[in-house]
């Protein structure tokens, strides 16, 4: 899986082999910042499929709040970071708009987990990736982007208007710093083993042929 995008995107060389390598979407709504975080955190040059915004897609790319956003990802953004010896995650950034959503059912494939991306200023954009996790039972983490105009909002506060289910994490972050964006990275593998964790023990409880 890695080779090829670690080709294009122009990395010298690659992870060491016995090395344990983790999938990790960034999702979320348009113009909330999945392709700055994967750019800050990567330690190699970000694979980029990003096109310039055109006339013809005004009717279908709500810009209102992102007024300056000039380009959008049109398949996906990948990178690659070492959280420790002998971990990496491998970052798939999900294209936002609906148009695109058939792309999702395969980058999610085998994937560990995922971080969506909130903007408060346009919460709302981030219902349909908490929707499509919840339903496939992919953990995540909500990172809420603190813009600079978007007002400061607790945690719970959050999680309350997103209706999300007991125990998922809410954590704030700006996703131009790759430190930020490492600490989320980190939340999210932590809770995404718990979550597969008891997922394994409950299922070996229940025995063979259960459910």
């Amino acid at each position: 899986m890695a080779a090829g995008p670690e080709t294009a995107a122009g990395a010298d060389e690659g992870p060491d082999p016995a090395a344990l390598a983790l999938k990790i979407l960034v999702a979320g709504g348009f113009g909330v910042g999945k392709t700055t975080m994967v750019g800050a955190v990567s330690e190699i040059r970000p694979l980029r499929t990003e096109e310039r915004l055109s006339e013809a897609g005004e009717l279908v790319d709500d810009t209102g709040g992102v007024e300056r956003k000039t380009t959008t990802t049109v398949a996906m953004d990948f990178g690659r970071i070492t959280i420790r010896s002998g971990l990496s995650l491998y970052l798939f950034g999900t294209p936002g708009q609906d148009r695109f959503w058939f792309l999702w059912d395969e980058l999610a494939q085998g994937a560990l987990g995922a971080v969506v991306l909130a903007d408060t200023r346009r919460l709302q954009d981030c219902f349909p990736a908490v929707d499509y996790f919840e339903h496939r039972r992919i953990p995540f983490v909500v990172a809420v982007n603190c813009f600079s105009d978007s007002g400061r909002y607790a945690a719970d506060e959050v999680a309350r208007a997103l209706d999300l289910e007991r125990g998922t994490p809410v954590v704030l972050c700006d996703a131009r710093d790759r430190d930020s964006g490492k600490e989320v990275l980190i939340r999210l593998v932590e809770y995404a083993g718990r979550v597969h964790t008891a997922r394994l023990l409950e299922a070996v409880e229940a025995g063979p042929g259960a459910g």
